[in-house]
């Protein structure tokens, strides 16, 4: 079958010590010191083997993900600009939906015809933090388009215990553009797991900013509204990511050019603070001081972005604040994934606005080069069908 596929020569830079780990298992832990001169194209793939409890799955669309854009865009030595978990070649993409087209003798839960969507986050269930209840911190993971073939791809193969079913979605929005919506979730699910299972959520009518518009950021601004925020401030340097944010929930959004952020957000609250704040830009060296300067009382800010740098903070500012700063990774357990979906049926969420172009898979390389302009909301691959 055809995929997109990254291939990437494994070179370490100077200085960074490559763990025996790293060395027996060929997956880079910190991406972007050791994948260099990134090359993707749509390619032959072997076809994918269903195991006895896999699905085969006919996939029906795939967002494209900053990450994806972290594979096509290198630093100044030509190194991906992605810090995470990797191992090429492999074929990318990992927001999708897909039908059921085969099953494995042992699975259950599901039959040929059932829509899903599906998790990133391939945990095995058998070490310490899975069995301790953390799956999105797995110590055997294996990521979908990150270590292991995607979905950037005619077919994909999976476990089934990794699907979630999306009939409700479909009923809403139709076949056509349900599974287009039913894509949005693993990335939804990333904001709805940092926001309200790491960072405990905020109370309705509290003050949330979000810093990056990006498809995380407008996801936990569709999330700010639902869950009742009593102001949602954006800030985001793409024009048209602003307009996205403003019709998903966003009551004021700013781009941090033109404006002070701790300034806006002190003077919006009445020198109260915000209570929550997402970092969703990726760039937490900058946004994170600000955030800093205007935190209320118990306020809180969670790190979404992924960025490879350090940042500066006062921690004195954390305690006279009685604030805290959470980290936040993956999006697998905690009800995680069914509630997302349950709100996109619902009515109470819907992120289909965002959704701002569509490509064929010929057409992946372009629809990740169109990605790297940060203009789009997000952009669907949808392998079945030919063009834009």
């Amino acid at each position: 079958m055809k995929g997109l596929v990254l291939d990437a020569e494994w070179k370490p830079k100077p200085g960074y010590k490559v763990s025996e780990w790293e060395k027996r298992t060929g997956k880079a832990i910190t991406g972007n010191s050791i994948w260099h001169n990134p090359k993707l194209e749509v390619r032959d793939w072997p076809d994918p083997e269903v195991g006895p409890n896999d699905v085969l799955l006919e996939v029906q669309a795939c967002g494209v993900c900053g990450s994806d854009m972290h594979f096509y865009e290198t630093d100044d030595e030509n190194y991906i600009l992605y810090p995470g978990l990797t191992k090429f070649p492999t074929i990318l993409g990992h927001e999708f939906s897909g039908k059921v087209v085969e099953t494995g003798k042992n699975v259950q839960t599901l039959k040929v015809g059932d829509y899903v969507t599906v998790e990133e986050m391939i945990w095995c269930g058998r070490c310490i933090a899975c069995r301790n209840g953390y799956p999105n911190h797995c110590e055997r993971l294996e990521e979908i388009g990150f270590t292991i073939p995607g979905a950037f791809a005619k077919y994909i193969a999976v476990d089934e215990k990794f699907c979630w079913k999306v009939d409700g979605i479909l009923e809403r929005f139709g076949e056509e553009k349900g599974v287009e919506v039913a894509a949005l979730t693993e990335p939804t699910s990333v904001s709805y797991n940092a926001m309200f299972e790491r960072a405990g959520g905020f109370r309705p009518g509290h003050y949330v900013s979000v810093f990056g518009a990006g498809p995380i950021g407008l996801a936990a601004i569709g999330l700010a509204e639902a869950a009742g925020a009593g102001m949602i401030v954006a800030f985001e340097v793409s024009p048209q990511r602003r307009e996205l944010a403003k019709k998903i929930g966003a009551d004021q959004v700013f781009d941090p050019r033109e404006v002070t952020p701790h300034e806006v957000l002190m003077e919006l609250s009445k020198g109260e603070g915000f209570n929550f704040h997402v970092e969703a830009a990726g760039v937490p060296h900058v946004t994170v001081p600000e955030m800093e300067k205007s935190l209320a009382i118990n306020g809180k800010i969670v790190q979404i972005g992924r960025a490879a740098q350090k940042v500066p903070m006062y921690l004195e500012t954390f305690q006279v604040r009685r604030s805290q700063f959470f980290g936040a990774q993956g999006h697998s357990g905690h009800e995680t994934f069914p509630n997302v979906i349950r709100m996109v049926a619902s009515g109470r969420l819907d992120l289909s606005p965002i959704i701002t172009a569509r490509y064929g898979l010929e057409e992946t390389v372009q629809a990740i080069a169109r990605s790297t302009e940060r203009s789009d909301g997000k952009i669907m691959v949808r392998p079945q069908m030919n063009g834009k």
